[in-house]
């Protein structure tokens, strides 16, 4: 199945099919990206309990990295990450 781009979703953003995230791609309309820093990382896993998107990527219950295609750099990862890890950073997308 080819993932929908922004251009694609209805208009006004909303999406009425419920569980249906992973069809849009919306790291397209991104300002800025969460950078992760695999050696500061405590594997708390904040980042993905309150990511909105399946953006935080997991294997064997642990954080391998971000599927930028999907995160539409909120932030929030970035937010719950605890202060002793800063193992991600909001950086501007270039």
């Amino acid at each position: 199945m080819k993932e929908k781009t922004w251009k694609e979703i209805p208009i006004g953003g909303n999406i009425l099919e419920p569980g249906n995230s992973i069809e849009y791609e919306t790291g397209s309309w991104r300002t800025f990206k969460p950078v992760w820093y695999p050696e500061r990382c405590i594997q708390c896993l904040f980042c993905w309990l309150y990511c909105p998107e399946p953006a935080i990527l997991l294997e064997d219950g642990k954080m391998v990295g971000i599927d930028y295609d999907h995160c539409k750099g909120c932030g929030i990862c970035v937010k719950e990450c605890p202060d002793k890890a800063n193992a991600l950073e909001l950086v501007r997308e270039m």
